[in-house]
């Protein structure tokens, strides 16, 4: 599952960056059958792959553990490629384009995307259809195959309620009549904010949701759940319900606890970890989950997130103006086509990408495993000894196939961690020793976040350098180019960016000075003119006949949208009404922003 999430935030990055430009040359069938040829080929791929691992794993059957690891390292690999042939249906076949053309859903993004990541779920189905045997070999597993599809469905599809959530709020503010909000939200800052306050409702609010959906149930009376509920009352741990958790028809040897506050918190336990383990042992792995409340595990792992989603608007940022000092990448982008301009935000989100792999895998993934190490030693220290807490996981060791030895990048093998609870015999202090470890590390990780976060972002210095750094690389390009129109187009649309209006205005002028029908610099250097936040750069006429020029040469929806500010700025707001709603006609994209425009111009002319 934890593998999972990183493959959603990645489909979701590869999709919202993707742009479905113009209506695609080849018809839709044509797409429909390259998707269905390709799925075929994978499904192929994935029975052939199974068959040859369950041979080799008949032959290294005595080696522990090997036929679980064969199985997770050949379900990895599957599902990069699954990855990959999703990025194939966006890129190559236009996925973005056809959902988008759906009647009612095209400007919701929340539902396009949720049907595009359907597309990626369906090919990880395949990847469980066909992996089924080899499952049940590798785990001792008597799941049917449609059961176990359908579990690792269930399983899997929570992983994707805070983004869909957060989409669905994101979508109704935007079409929402608050210019205001939707100002805030078109701000880095106001992003941050609004994911860090939304994504903390959530984790407050969905574990309610998620039991839910996974179908969690109350223990019945039982000698095991009674004794268990007084081990929880006893210890005065506050919680909502301990739920049969029944993933794979709760023949799965695990347990697992979520819910930030007591009254949306679960303790999830599967029927088969109940029916082996004794009392005893399930009070060790009960203290376990309860260790992760204990040292607010729950709570550092929305940090973890937050921290990541600083980390990557900061480089967002840098990876941008590394692409823009260079003008192969800004032409992709001014040549209008959508393949170009998502071939320039792919080759953008690869560093982003492997950023958030080796902050996930490595960040995050130490932390975990150190938590999951923490609830160990709370557990052992619980009931008095390890004793208890080692024979439950010696247990589902051995019930699970054979997984002594099989580490994952979230949590230390059982070997590992049986080895390290021993140790708690020998060393009384082991405890407090592991404990200050972890917080040393997170003291360290929290100041590394917030130092780079503030550099990354909100620090002058980063403007300064991203703007010498740009400007130092165009100029010793335009050294060997000087009538090289295109490189100082780059130059002033960096400035723009940054805010450096005034050298913008003069870069654009150098423009227009070499090409005097340069549409894009007339219709950038009109809205700098009309629009710009010092008044001493303004210059409301100029803007206007520029703004007119540009649209004489190039009647786009953006070229119209600039005209209507100049007409407005000029005091026409007739005229810019008229304007506006012909660059709504036009548009093929953004018409949520015209429309913005629309009502500003029109509110402008009811109370004139």
């Amino acid at each position: 599952m934890f593998n999972n999430i990183i493959y959603f935030i990645i489909v979701l990055l590869l999709y919202n960056i993707s742009f479905p430009g113009s209506k695609p040359e080849e018809p839709l069938v044509f797409s429909i059958v390259l998707f269905f040829l390709f799925w075929v080929l994978f499904a192929f791929y994935c029975k052939v792959s199974f068959r040859r691992l369950m041979v080799r794993a008949a032959k290294d059957d005595e080696e522990e553990g090997s036929s679980a690891g064969l199985y997770q390292g050949l379900v990895f690999r599957l599902s990069i490629l699954a990855i990959l042939l999703f990025s194939l249906n966006v890129w190559l076949l236009h996925l973005k384009y056809w959902l988008q053309a759906i009647p009612g859903i095209g400007r919701v993004t929340a539902i396009h995307g949720l049907l595009a990541v359907m597309v990626f779920v369906f090919y990880l189905a395949t990847i469980w259809f066909f992996g089924h045997p080899a499952y049940g070999a590798a785990f001792r597993s008597p799941l049917t195959r449609a059961s176990f599809v359908f579990s690792n469905i269930r399983l899997n599809v929570p992983i994707l309620f805070p983004w869909l959530f957060l989409s669905l709020v994101h979508d109704l503010l935007y079409i929402a009549p608050w210019p205001s909000v939707q100002e805030f939200l078109n701000d880095p800052p106001g992003q941050m904010v609004f994911f860090a306050l939304f994504l903390g409702l959530l984790m407050v609010f969905m574990p309610r949701l998620i039991q839910s959906w996974w179908g969690c149930e109350p223990f019945p009376a039982s000698e095991k759940a009674e004794a268990l509920r007084g081990f929880l009352a006893d210890r005065g741990f506050r919680y909502r319900h301990m739920l049969r958790w029944p993933i794979f028809e709760g023949r799965m040897l695990t347990a697992g606890i979520m819910g930030l506050v007591p009254r949306y918190r679960y303790i999830l336990i599967t029927q088969s970890l109940m029916d082996v383990l004794s009392i005893e042992e399930l009070k060790a792995v009960v203290a376990h989950e309860m260790g992760h409340v204990k040292y607010r595990h729950l709570l550092f792992y929305l940090v973890f997130f937050l921290g990541f989603m600083v980390l990557s608007f900061g480089l967002f940022d840098i990876f941008l103006y590394f692409l823009a000092a260079h003008p192969f990448f800004m032409d992709l982008i001014q040549m209008g086509d959508g393949r170009g301009t998502s071939l320039f935000y792919l080759v953008l989100s690869l560093p982003v990408l492997l950023t958030m792999l080796v902050y996930f895998r490595y960040v995050m993934g130490f932390f975990m495993r150190h938590f999951e190490r923490q609830a160990d030693l709370y557990s052992a220290q619980s009931l008095g000894g390890p004793g208890e807490i080692i024979s439950s996981l010696e247990k589902i060791a051995v019930l699970s196939g054979k997984i002594r030895d099989l580490p994952s990048w979230h949590h230390f093998s059982i070997r590992q961690r049986v080895g390290f609870l021993w140790r708690t015999n020998a060393e009384p202090g082991l405890v407090k020793k592991h404990n200050r470890f972890v917080g040393s590390a997170f003291t360290v990780y929290l100041i590394s976040i917030v130092g780079l976060g503030y550099g990354l972002n909100f620090s002058p210095l980063k403007e300064r350098l991203l703007l010498h750094w740009t400007e130092r690389s165009l100029q010793r390009q335009i050294e060997v180019e000087p009538d090289n129109v295109r490189l100082y187009q780059n130059l002033a649309m960096v400035y723009h960016t940054v805010g450096k209006h005034r050298e913008a205005l003069k870069t654009y002028e150098r423009i227009i000075g070499l090409e005097p029908e340069n549409s894009l610099a007339l219709n950038n250097l009109a809205w700098l003119l009309a629009t710009a936040e010092e008044q001493n750069l303004r210059d409301e006429k100029r803007a206007l006949l520029l703004a007119e020029q540009a649209v004489a040469l190039e009647r786009s929806a953006m070229y119209l949208d600039t005209l209507a500010e100049a007409y407005f700025v000029n005091g026409l707001v007739q005229e810019a009404v008229t304007t506006i709603k012909e660059a709504i006609a036009v548009a093929e994209d953004g018409k949520g922003y015209y429309e913005q425009q629309l009502r500003r111009f029109q509110g402008k002319n009811d109370s004139g």
